[in-house]
């Protein structure tokens, strides 16, 4: 992941298990720090039907500011001559001392990522 203004300039490091998150139960990691404070969190794949659908969430307790353990994914359906996206983001407040943030920014950042996922599929596809 590329540095950005909603990590504060900081980027995530990603390891992948050997299925890449490509397959049903493949394990993604991630780690970084965003002004000196340590996130972590890893996550699996739940739901794949390829092209049409694709579903992970955290596993364990993730260590994140606004956002505690979250589920989220995309359909893509036929619509006309294209296809209509969706990606949809599930989550649960951060545990204390963070929940007041997460209470405050938690439905901003989820936004943020959805529609960082939209945008970057639009940006691949685009004709």
């Amino acid at each position: 992941m590329q540095s950005s203004a909603m990590m504060a300039g900081s980027a995530m490091n990603f390891t992948f298990d050997q299925g890449r998150g490509r397959l049903l139960g493949s394990r993604i990691g991630m780690s970084g720090k965003v002004l000196g404070l340590v996130l972590e969190m890893n996550e699996i794949v739940t739901e794949r039907d390829p092209p049409r659908r694709k579903v992970w969430e955290t596993e364990g307790t993730p260590r994140l500011l606004v956002i505690g353990s979250y589920r989220m994914g995309f359909d893509i359906s036929p619509e006309g001559l294209g296809s209509r996206l969706r990606v949809s983001i599930e989550y649960d407040l951060p545990a204390w001392p963070w929940r007041l943030l997460g209470l405050i920014a938690g439905r901003f950042y989820a936004r943020w990522c959805v529609r960082a996922m939209a945008n970057d599929a639009a940006r691949e596809f685009a004709v």
